[in-house]
C-alpha cells in the first residue's frame, strides 16, 4: 500500500462507504444507527443525534469529492430527518435521543448541535443550496443558549427549558471549532473563523500548566478543571475520564487547518508540542497503535485502541508533515497507517472496527453503534488527500 497516493486514500473512502450505503437508508427517514460487523441492521428504530448529523456529514462529503447527485440526494434526505425528526418544536431544540420517533431524550446538548451545524456546512459545501438557512439558524441557536462570551467558549449541556448544568468540556468545543471551519469554508464568512480561533486559543491557553499543555476533558462552569468528573467511568461514549491521546491529535489538527486560513505564530507551534509529546506517550510499544486515555500522571488509564484515535492522529501528521516538512510526521503518519491496516480495517466487509482491547482483540461484532459512522476515517482520507495535493506531495 501507499498511503501517499491519492488513489490509495480515495480507494479507502470508498470502500468504507461501501459498507454504508445503501444499507444504512432507512427509506423512512434518515438512517440506521446499528450495524454488525457484516452490515446487518442490529437495530432499526433507535437514533442519536449525533449519528443523525454524522450520517450526512459523510454522504455529503462524500457527494462533494466522489459521488455526484446520487449521494447529494441522500444528504438531503438526512438533513430532512434532523428537520423533522429531531428537531423539536416544543423545546426548539434537538432530542438527543429517538426511540421509534418517539423522543427519549431531550437533554440539549451542544456537542450534538455542533454536528448539527457540521452537518448543515458540509451539505452547503457539497451544493446543497437550501443548507444555508439551516446553518445560520443552528449557529444562531449555538449563540444563543451556548455560547458564554467571557469565557470565548460554549457551555456544554441544557435541560428542555434550557436551564444549563454547571458541566464545561473541551470536546463539545473541539468539535464545534471543527464545524466553525466548515462553515466558514462553506460560507466564507468570516465570523465563523474567528469564533474558531477565539476557541481555540481559549481551550489551549487554559492549559498552560501542563508541561506539553495537554487538554483536560471536564472543567466547571467556571473553566476550573474537574479532576474527577467520570473517574469512576473513563470508557464513557463522549465523556472519558483522563487525558484522551486523540484529543490532542485532533486538536493538533485543527490548528494547522486554522493556521491554512490564517496564519498566527502561536498555531503551529502549539500544534505540535500537542502532537509529538502525546503521540510519545501514548503509543503501545508492544502490541501497536495509540491508547485511549492517560491520567494525570502520564500513566496509561486506558489501554484500548479506538479506531477515531488512530485515524485523527495519521491525520495530524500528515498536516504537520506537509505544514512543516518534518521527516518524523512522516514516519508516525506511516506507523498510524500500518498499524490500522493490520488491526483496525475490516478487508471483508469494508469499515473501521470501532474498538479493541489493549493486545488488538475485538470485544464484539457491533461496528457501528449510535455514535460511530466513520465520519473519522472518511474525513481522515479527505483531509490527507487535500493537504497532499496543496504542497505536491507524494511522500517525505
Amino acid at each position: 500500500m501507499n498511503v501517499y497516493d491519492p488513489a490509495f486514500l480515495d480507494a479507502q473512502v470508498r470502500r468504507t462507504m461501501a459498507f454504508y450505503h445503501p444499507r444504512a437508508i432507512d427509506p423512512q427517514g434518515g438512517f440506521f444507527h446499528y450495524l454488525l460487523d457484516d452490515g446487518e441492521i442490529l437495530d432499526r428504530y433507535h437514533r442519536h443525534l449525533v449519528s443523525s448529523a454524522r450520517y450526512v456529514v459523510i454522504y455529503a462529503r462524500f457527494a462533494r469529492h466522489s459521488g455526484g447527485e446520487e449521494y447529494r440526494h441522500w444528504a438531503r434526505h438526512g438533513l430532512a430527518f434532523l428537520e423533522r425528526a429531531h428537531f423539536q418544536t416544543a423545546t426548539q431544540g434537538y432530542a438527543w435521543t429517538l426511540d421509534g420517533g418517539v423522543v427519549e431524550d431531550d437533554t440539549q446538548h451542544c456537542y450534538g448541535l455542533v454536528f448539527v451545524l457540521l452537518a448543515y456546512a458540509e451539505a452547503l459545501r457539497a451544493g446543497i443550496a437550501s443548507a444555508r438557512e439551516g446553518l445560520y439558524a443552528t449557529h444562531r441557536l449555538l449563540q444563543k443558549r451556548f455560547w458564554e462570551p467571557r469565557w470565548q467558549r460554549f457551555a456544554d449541556e441544557a435541560d428542555r427549558h434550557w436551564r444549563l448544568t454547571g458541566y464545561r468540556g473541551q470536546n463539545a468545543n473541539m468539535h464545534g471549532c471543527e464545524a466553525l471551519i466548515a462553515a466558514y469554508e462553506a460560507t466564507g464568512d468570516s465570523d465563523f473563523l474567528d469564533q474558531a480561533l477565539a476557541i481555540a486559543r481559549a481551550i489551549t491557553s487554559a492549559n498552560r500548566d501542563h508541561p506539553h499543555g495537554w487538554i483536560w476533558e471536564h472543567y466547571d462552569a467556571q473553566w476550573r478543571p474537574d479532576w474527577d468528573y467520570n473517574r469512576d467511568d473513563p470508557a464513557h461514549l463522549f465523556r472519558p475520564w483522563g487525558y484522551q491521546v486523540g484529543h490532542q491529535t485532533e486538536w493538533a489538527k485543527l490548528l494547522v487547518l486554522l493556521e491554512h486560513h490564517r496564519p498566527g505564530a502561536w498555531l503551529v507551534p502549539t500544534a505540535e508540542r500537542l502532537f509529538l509529546s502525546s503521540v510519545a506517550a501514548g503509543w503501545d510499544h508492544e502490541h501497536g497503535g495509540l491508547v485511549y486515555g492517560l491520567d494525570p500522571a502520564e500513566r496509561v488509564c486506558d489501554g484500548d485502541k479506538y479506531f477515531w484515535v488512530q485515524a485523527e492522529s495519521l491525520t495530524a501528521a500528515a498536516l504537520l508533515g506537509v505544514r512543516t516538512g518534518r521527516a518524523a510526521y512522516w514516519r508516525w503518519y506511516e506507523r498510524l497507517w500500518d498499524y490500522s491496516w493490520h488491526h483496525l480495517i475490516d478487508h471483508r466487509h469494508g469499515g473501521w472496527y470501532r474498538l479493541l482491547s489493549p493486545d488488538n482483540r475485538r470485544y464484539s461484532d457491533v461496528k457501528s453503534p449510535a455514535g460511530k459512522v466513520d465520519y473519522h476515517t472518511m474525513g481522515a482520507c479527505h483531509d490527507v488527500m487535500a493537504a497532499l495535493a496543496r504542497q505536491n506531495v507524494s511522500g517525505p
